[in-house]
């Protein structure tokens, strides 16, 4: 891996490049070795000079919203992450006054805010989701009966030579936990959300009470990465997890939650090494005594995962 170039691109660009940056200052799971680069891109100028630097030097690269889905190698990342800032972090109401253009890297609350100032519902399920746009399009997020599907007409992104093209709601091929961007290797750089008009108090109100869900049900106050685990067909999987008596279960720092059984949590030095091991053990428990294969939803990203 030649860093030289990512470095050289980046000083002509005016981008800021950290070298040796700890991953846990910026997951929400508060765990990770350090990046050997951390880039913070404001402009599409800047990300289109570095993503060809990044391919001709052979160096892997991560794209970083907010964090909140990663679970990060203690060993770290060879390699580069970039996180979205600046103009990625943009909203604008379009003229037909349904529709935002949201940057990748809009926190989702934000966006949910803007559309209920605006008047505009149909983001509601979103709100308390901890994560960015980007991320949330990359996986179709959902919670309380919503999903991104519902919401995203189409999706601007970038080529690896800096070309940019975009998908629209059909290619974007929405599922479970799952869209088009998976293994594509293109940078998301915003999309467009069409929503329906409503009454800015009553949408405010069931943004507040979805959220007032969560800090019931959810351990809001952990480092965690939210749900570890997707939803199988047959249950839910903190049913199963609770049922197989692994609430509380911990390896290390890392536990299973009191509060709800589909959440690890970090209950304060928890290593990415604890959360793997507790992970396996829930899984092989749940599938040894419930015949079902759950599946991580937490991305592993890193040296030796």
């Amino acid at each position: 891996m030649d860093y030289g170039l990512i470095d050289t691109a980046a000083a002509q660009c005016g981008c800021e490049v950290l070298t040796d940056e700890p991953m846990k200052k910026h997951t929400t799971f508060r765990i990770g070795g350090p990046a050997d680069r951390f880039a913070t891109v404001k402009t599409r100028e800047q990300l289109q000079k570095l993503l060809p630097a990044l391919k001709q030097g052979g160096v892997p690269y991560l794209i970083l919203g907010k964090g909140s889905n990663l679970l990060v190698s203690d060993w770290g990342i060879r390699g580069a992450v970039l996180a979205l800032s600046g103009e990625f972090q943009k909203l604008e109401l379009l003229e037909d006054g349904e529709s935002i253009v949201c940057g990748a890297g809009v926190k989702l609350a934000d966006l949910c805010k803007f559309a209920r100032d605006n008047g505009l519902a149909g983001m509601e399920f979103a709100y308390g989701i901890p994560g960015t746009l980007g991320g949330a399009v990359f996986m179709n997020a959902g919670a309380y009966g919503g999903e991104m599907s519902f919401v995203v007409r189409k999706a601007q992104h970038m080529t690896e030579d800096g070309i940019v093209g975009f998908f629209s709601k059909d290619e974007l091929d929405f599922s479970y936990r799952h869209s088009a961007y998976e293994g594509k290797g293109l940078v998301i750089l915003n999309a467009v959300v069409k929503l329906s008009h409503g009454n800015p108090e009553e949408i405010g109100r069931k943004m507040e009470e979805l959220m007032e869900k969560r800090r019931q049900k959810q351990p809001y106050e952990m480092a965690s990465a939210g749900s570890t685990f997707k939803r199988p067909k047959e249950a839910f999987a903190a049913a199963l997890i609770e049922e197989c008596g692994l609430k509380g279960k911990n390896i290390g720092a890392a536990a299973v939650s009191h509060k709800h059984a589909g959440f690890i949590v970090n209950q304060g030095t928890a290593s990415c090494e604890d959360v793997r091991r507790l992970i396996e053990t829930v899984k092989k428990t749940v599938l040894s005594q419930k015949g079902i294969e759950l599946e991580c939803e937490v991305r592993l990203v890193g040296e030796g995962v």
